[in-house]
């Protein structure tokens, strides 16, 4: 069992430390709306990856590689929006007043980031899904510890880039702007990537 929970932590900390487009979503909105309001979205896997769960285990290995490839496409498109919309408030942004137009349904758009990035598919495909598997086949407990381990750990190393973005809060409202508009660029590179890899492999 301790082999399967260090396996674990280890790949939800790698998971979460690694640039990507749900991180660079983290980043623009601890940002733009503080700590407070930015750790509720990093609960956003756990609602997505139930159904990516089911589809890695039970589905996905039936269907033809285009269907992944697709919803990378798709993912491409939201995160391209996603990056437009954090230009329109780091136009918006007040040097002075240190404020922004608020955002709403942000949780919403973190699920809909996480469903679409090929990444938790790829992960459950090929590391965390066999692991399941055998886990579960050997012990039950083993499969739920796992579990346990990979997204409590997720949940936790989460909220702590979360507090470490917003901290760029207290450096001034010029360094935020600046921040975020590195967010900018970040999403739509990831968007741009994201997309153009998977017209490519179309």
């Amino acid at each position: 069992m301790i082999n399967y929970l260090v396996i674990a932590i280890g790949f939800a900390f790698a998971s979460v430390v690694q640039p990507g487009p749900l991180q660079a979503f983290f980043f623009s909105q601890s940002l733009l709306h503080g700590w407070r309001k930015a750790v509720p979205l990093v609960f956003a896997p756990l609602v997505t990856d139930g159904p990516i769960i089911v589809l890695v285990l039970l589905v996905l290995t039936n269907l033809p590689k285009e269907f992944l490839q697709v919803i990378q496409c798709a993912g491409g498109v939201l995160l391209l929006y996603m990056a437009y919309v954090s230009f329109k408030a780091w136009r918006k942004f007040n040097l002075v007043e240190n404020r922004v137009i608020a955002q709403s349904h942000n949780f919403f758009k973190a699920v809909m980031i996480n469903f679409f990035n090929p990444g938790p598919y790829l992960g459950w495909s090929l590391v965390m899904g066999p692991l399941l598997i055998k886990s579960w086949n050997e012990n039950p407990v083993y499969g739920i510890t796992l579990i346990i381990g990979f997204y409590g750990t997720m949940v936790l190393s989460s909220i702590g880039m979360v507090m470490l973005f917003a901290s760029a809060r207290n450096l001034g409202p010029r360094v935020t702007k600046i921040s975020i508009g590195i967010s900018v660029i970040a999403l739509a590179l990831f968007g741009i990537y994201q997309l153009g890899t998977g017209i490519y492999s179309l």
